[in-house]
């Protein structure tokens, strides 16, 4: 007789026992609603988008990058005062603060050009974006020292001469900026002499042989001044400490005017020029509004002011990724005679009514 645990349901724990083939894999219970896809599509998605979300904040958290400037001035800060006063200024119009989203490194030298190079070298191993150059000098230094960051030059007489662009309108290189057309203008100053003075037949001219700027300016003189009927004298100085002995030169040569090129070294001494010239009693034509207000008894040429402005304008395009080659130099457009008349009661000179009248600022 057989005991309880002996039924007749089959034991399918031993050994040889039937399995029933009906049944299926153990699934885990489905809830209702549950949808297997799209639950999949949803863990697959999360991580995607988190990591687009960490990478959008990781880049808005990320500050932009301020854009850092090397300032190099041939000239003294006082004589570049009216020029920077305006390129920063413009600067501000164009929505740039400095120490906030524009660094600007400024640097000077009034003596010593040969060393410009050097000076332009700590300003390129400062890592700037873009270089700012003022004068002829300074834009070789810059040119000399970098083939490859951005050069904005300013106060450049002729930059092809200078070999600084290929053509005003293919600057062909890493430089480009405004002329102020010194050497061109050289005729029209003459003439203004002329008118002011009809007896003036000798002309001593202010120049300095190691300045690339001035240089020009000597040689656009020859034709205008034979036409003028002006016999011409050459004042080479190129040393401060030399001007008063090239001004005798100029008296005892039996000049009764003197013409002052633009460049570096009288950029920086216009004061000192204009006394001197006052002293020797020889009205004095300069190239540049500034000089007149130093002294200067008349003065022709763009306003400088304007100059400054440009170079910002030029500077803007750059850091916003413009190439110096897609910018063509400009020329200045417009122009200014500037009459000094407390420098003409000094020297006992009579301006005609005919220059007056011309003027575009008289300073009493």
């Amino acid at each position: 007789m057989q005991s309880a645990t002996s039924s007749s349901v089959p034991d399918r724990t031993r050994a040889g026992a039937r399995v029933d083939a009906t049944r299926q894999p153990c699934s885990p219970p489905r809830r209702a609603g549950f949808a297997p896809d799209r639950f999949v599509a949803r863990v697959l998605s999360i991580p995607v988008g988190a990591v687009l979300l960490v990478l959008a904040a990781a880049t808005a958290a990320q500050p932009a990058k301020v854009p850092r400037v090397g300032y190099l001035a041939a000239v003294s800060a006082s004589a570049d005062a009216p020029r920077l006063k305006a390129f920063r200024q413009a600067l501000r119009d164009l929505g740039y603060v400095e120490g906030q989203n524009i660094n600007v490194e400024y640097r000077h030298r009034d003596r010593d050009f040969e060393r410009l190079p050097e000076v332009a070298a700590e300003l390129v191993e400062l890592k700037v974006d873009a270089l700012v150059a003022v004068t002829t000098n300074a834009a070789l230094a810059a040119r000399k020292t970098t083939g490859t960051i951005p050069i904005v030059f300013m106060g450049v007489t002729d930059p092809i001469a200078a070999g600084l662009v290929t053509t005003l309108a293919k600057p062909g290189g890493n430089s480009t900026g405004i002329t102020n057309m010194a050497a061109a203008l050289t005729g029209k100053r003459l003439e203004f002499l002329k008118r002011t003075l009809p007896n003036v037949s000798r002309l001593a001219v202010l120049w300095d042989p190691q300045a690339p700027g001035s240089v020009p300016q000597w040689q656009e003189s020859q034709a205008p001044a034979k036409e003028l009927g002006l016999k011409l004298h050459s004042m080479e100085v190129s040393r401060v400490d030399r001007y008063e002995a090239a001004f005798n030169d100029a008296i005892a040569a039996r000049n009764s005017a003197v013409w002052v090129t633009l460049n570096p070294l009288a950029n920086s001494n216009q004061k000192l020029i204009a006394d001197l010239a006052i002293k020797k009693r020889l009205p004095s034509i300069c190239a540049r509004g500034d000089y007149a207000e130093n002294g200067c008894l008349l003065a022709y040429g763009p306003g400088y002011s304007t100059e400054g402005r440009d170079g910002a304008r030029f500077l803007d395009k750059i850091l916003k990724g413009a190439k110096p080659d897609e910018l063509p130099v400009e020329q200045p457009t417009e122009f200014e005679l500037v009459i000094n008349l407390a420098t003409a009661k000094l020297i006992g000179v009579r301006i005609p009514k005919s220059v007056l009248n011309q003027a575009d600022k008289i300073i009493q």
